[in-house]
């Protein structure tokens, strides 16, 4: 991997097709999904008289189903093609973010979330596999658009939140429907449908691609990550109560450094130290900040919360392409394989963490946080043998011996 990440193969990543830039773009508004509801988590809790874990489980029923889903989007997408499973995802986000923002329970709320979540992973999914397919420069350039995607959809999330959230939490959810319609349009309009893969998915393929030792292995650690991740999330909102805009401001800058991160650093410490050194230094950060975020004051807990955005950008950089060339089985099955576990972790960490601080403090679920974060860590400490195949492209070259002086 060249030093330079816009630098790949000799050009750079930034000249793309416009149905590369078309999926790119409305991959940033599906992320964008994602972190929305971070500023108006209290806010929905005070309008429809909920408590944090009710309102939390905002998350958990999205990312249960998108977890679910990743055996489903496969499955769709070798038989109905890509861009028609994108239009698809698309087209139910549309129509359940808009339900979502016309709800009058929280129990409505979440069912709507969950329809959304299913939307998503189909569009998410199918996004990752259809950039990479169709990106110049190779797989390399490709994660590196969709990691940008994700950092910049993650940034600007809870800023849209924040902004249209002040006025009322519906209308961040209206907000997105808008936007999904506009990448509806843009997918219909520039991307044409890609080739199908020679056999069709099974539903079951992607759980046996985690018959690999190397992906199962990568699987375990992002789900104990993912845990860690969504922690800081979907419950540290209610542990810095704040405005909608203040918050929204906290998880802008956290936004900001997760892409910076992910598409500018992680690239140059994996070409120096290796992608599984990286990984797990990241891994042992995160548990510290996480420590220091529990039970620190109210200033370091907004400091740590930026901050975890650099561990997470890291982290989802090496994880992503340990998860798409550990293995021989095809991209986008084990993408689904490997986003069928992680998931789970992203649907219980909201839904614990409230619990947790309900049965003990509020600086527990952080410190549980950190544990998940190490464990992440030990995995791929234990396995790096099972890890090294792919990543034997990222380790550091060795020095050349020079020729000696005569």
């Amino acid at each position: 991997m060249s030093g330079d990440p816009f630098d790949e193969g000799g050009g750079s990543i930034l000249r793309q097709p416009k149905a590369v830039w078309a999926t790119a773009g409305a991959s940033v508004v599906a992320f964008m999904g994602i972190g929305l509801v971070d500023p108006i988590l209290p806010s929905i809790a005070k309008g429809l008289a909920a408590t944090p874990s009710q309102v939390s489980l905002l998350f958990t029923s999205y990312f249960l189903i998108t977890a679910v889903a990743m055996l489903v989007t496969g499955f769709v997408s070798s038989r109905i093609g890509g861009r028609k499973t994108l239009l698809l995802g698309l087209a139910l986000v549309v129509v359940f973010a808009g339900l979502s923002g016309s709800s009058h329970s929280v129990g409505e709320l979440v069912g709507f979330r969950a329809g959304w979540g299913l939307g998503n992973a189909l569009f998410v999914s199918t996004a990752l596999a259809v950039i990479v397919g169709a990106a110049a420069g190779g797989s390399a350039a490709a994660i590196l658009l969709y990691e940008s995607a994700l950092g910049l959809g993650m940034a600007c999330g809870p800023l849209l939140g924040a902004v249209l959230g002040d006025a009322s939490w519906r209308f961040p959810f209206f907000g997105t429907a808008v936007l999904m319609a506009l990448g509806f349009l843009a997918i219909t309009a520039f991307l044409k449908e890609q080739p199908r893969p020679a056999r069709k998915t099974s539903l079951l393929d992607p759980v046996k691609a985690l018959g690999h030792g190397g992906l199962a292995s990568a699987a375990i650690s992002a789900f104990f990550y993912n845990y860690a991740f969504f922690t800081v999330l979907a419950f540290t909102p209610f542990v810095l109560d704040m405005s909608p805009y203040r918050s929204g401001a906290v998880f802008f800058a956290w936004g900001v450094l997760l892409a910076v991160f992910s598409v500018l650093i992680a690239p140059r410490l994996q070409e120096r130290f290796g992608s599984l050194r990286v990984l797990g230094a990241s891994l042992v950060l995160m548990a510290v900040d996480l420590v220091v975020l529990g039970y620190g004051n109210h200033t370091a807990a907004i400091a740590c919360t930026v901050a975890s955005g650099a561990f997470i950008g890291l982290n989802n950089t090496v994880y992503t392409e340990l998860a798409l060339g550990v293995s021989d089985a095809p991209r986008p099955v084990a993408s689904a394989g490997y986003n069928f576990v992680r998931w789970f972790a992203a649907a219980a960490a909201p839904f614990l963490a409230p619990k947790i601080e309900e049965w003990t403090d509020v600086h527990v679920p952080f410190l549980v946080a950190a544990l998940a974060a190490l464990v992440g860590a030990g995995v791929v400490a234990a396995r790096r043998g099972a890890l090294t195949m792919q990543a034997e492209e990222l380790l550091p070259s060795p020095v050349e011996p020079q020729p000696a002086k005569v």
